[in-house]
């Protein structure tokens, strides 16, 4: 198969339903992208298709083919995503850090999507389960990134 990640072709060869997160991780080497729950819903592994966030650790490889992936490894590339290491780094969001790949992925897609979201919009979208609870941390960050698209 031909993935499309990070702006780079990659050939793989796995089965169609491999798990996307380990094609990414134990194929590719790119081990930015965490494994949590398996279950699709802490969002530790989280990366974006065609700017969509998606769960990995449940997306068959098979159905990214053709699309534009982007993980953690590459969203400082990306200007929105830029914004939003440096607004994490500003509000010390990350602790233990194992989650924040994934919290990274939902903001910057969401903010690519709404450059300004309101507060309703980032406690809809910022939904990954943080084990350290930084989550007041990350509200702050996000509120500080909506706030500079509005000025």
């Amino acid at each position: 198969m031909e993935l499309l990640i990070n702006g780079t072709t990659h050939q793989v060869d796995a089965d169609a339903d491999t798990p996307l997160l380990w094609v990414i991780r134990d194929d590719l080497g790119m081990t930015g992208t965490k494994y949590g729950c398996g279950l699709a819903q802490c969002g530790a592994c989280s990366v974006l298709v065609d700017g969509v966030v998606v769960r990995a650790c449940v997306t068959p490889v098979s159905g990214v083919v053709g699309r534009h992936v982007s993980t953690i490894e590459a969203i400082e590339a990306d200007p929105v995503g830029k914004r939003v290491v440096a607004a994490w780094v500003e509000h010390q969001v990350a602790q233990c850090g194992y989650c924040q790949s994934g919290q990274v992925m939902a903001a910057t897609a969401l903010l690519k999507h709404t450059p300004a979201p309101s507060a309703e919009q980032i406690d809809a979208a910022m939904i990954n389960l943080c084990r350290c609870g930084t989550y007041n941390a990350i509200h702050a960050a996000m509120h500080d990134l909506a706030q500079g698209a509005k000025a």
